[in-house]
């Protein structure tokens, strides 16, 4: 057994290796104590990340207002790469990188080079925070980086596409930044979009185009200032054909404050195919009748929600299939959780939606139900929101 060194985490990694077409060969099975925060799977390469805190105490007499603590903290990263060869996964490299990742979409490797944005924040206060991209060789040396992007601000969402990148900062607006990724030792930032709102996911239409998914976003001011809140779900689609200039071209907002998606979270919920045009995921959709827009409202549709997406005309909604029987859900002020539709796939012409309950089967041209299949399960849970819906 091996251990991450920096790692103060009681969990395991284990890292499971076997050949498909050997019937009875067993898997080769490595195991590391500290686990790791993300990983990031090339072809031939692994990549674990371990986020590390040093902290800094602070002299209380210092502090002007109250934070929490009275500490700040140094973040950095932590890379350990492995070689992927066949069922032989050995370890090559070890180095750091100031600030922490998101998620997996903050790596990426690309002509042998390995590229990771974080945030760097030294401390409670946001003024703090800053945005960074390295770009490291094949042992892990530092080639090129850019650093200090958008202070004030952190990431909430990266993608890597070629020798593009694009990251999505907030705090109040959602910049969108293209960066030049070509030369390796001198990344830059070409081009820069602000509007209101954040992407926390980003998914290629194709190489000209980025959808963005995410939250609508309203600054309100209350009696101690500025507050930032959410009003909904938003598509966006971006046009980066000129780096230096990317623009959004259509926007799509759905429901209200507290309608969510699984997908802000989990880009697995997402079902994409721009030969079919369908976009597809599941979502709670909330809906506000008070003109005050902090309100959350009440659940208005849960289910799949499906649209298609034209460069000239933008986001069209094709329908919506929800597995909750709404009537009973009038009734008695609760839906069953075992009802709420979790993923959509299709195969040829027939778009299905799972649930813990029921999958049902859906003609994608008239988007009419063709049937369904109840699955047995051993225990309900419920929701009990009231009301549920109108």
């Amino acid at each position: 057994m091996c251990y991450f060194p920096e790692s103060e985490s009681e969990t395991y990694m284990l890292i499971a290796a076997f050949d498909i077409t050997e019937k009875n060969k067993k898997a080769e099975i490595s195991t590391y104590l500290g686990a790791g925060s993300q990983i990031y799977a090339a072809t031939e390469n692994l990549y674990v990340v371990n986020t590390n805190y040093k902290y800094n105490a602070t002299p209380m007499n210092e502090v002007k207002e109250f934070i929490g603590i009275g500490s700040t903290y140094e973040v950095s990263t932590e890379i350990y790469k492995f070689s992927l060869n066949g069922t032989k996964v050995n370890f090559i490299a070890n180095k750091s990188v100031p600030g922490s990742v998101l998620n997996q979409f903050s790596m990426d490797e690309y002509n042998g080079n390995f590229r990771i944005a974080t945030t760097n924040n030294s401390g409670w206060v946001d003024e703090n925070s800053s945005n960074n991209l390295y770009i490291l060789d094949k042992g892990l040396n530092q080639t090129g980086k850019i650093e200090n992007l958008a202070k004030g601000e952190k990431i909430y969402s990266v993608r890597f596409m070629g020798d593009k990148g694009y990251i999505v900062t907030f705090r109040q607006v959602d910049p969108l930044f293209v960066m030049d990724l070509s030369d390796s030792s001198n990344p830059k930032v070409l081009g820069e979009l602000k509007i209101p709102g954040f992407s926390d996911y980003l998914h290629p239409y194709d190489e000209n185009h980025i959808i963005g998914f995410g939250q609508d976003t309203e600054v309100i001011k209350e009696h101690y200032g500025e507050r930032v809140i959410t009003t909904g779900m938003k598509m966006a689609l971006f046009d980066v054909s000129d780096p230096t200039n990317p623009k959004e071209m259509f926007m799509q907002k759905i429901g209200d404050r507290g309608t969510y998606s699984e997908l802000l979270n989990n880009h697995k919920a997402l079902l994409f195919s721009k030969e079919k045009n369908i976009i597809a995921f599941p979502i709670s959709i909330n809906k506000n009748k008070s003109m005050d827009s902090v309100q959350y409202g009440y659940l208005d549709f849960q289910g799949a929600i499906v649209y298609g997406l034209d460069l000239n005309s933008g986001f069209s909604e094709r329908g919506r299939i929800s597995h909750i029987d709404k009537d009973k859900a009038n009734k008695d002020y609760w839906y069953d959780y075992n009802s709420m539709v979790d993923r959509i796939v299709y195969i040829g012409d027939t778009l299905f939606t799972a649930s813990k309950g029921l999958i049902k089967a859906t003609d994608l041209s008239t988007m009419k139900e063709k049937g369904s299949v109840d699955i047995e399960i051993e225990q309900d849970y419920y929701y009990d929101i009231m009301p549920i819906m109108e």
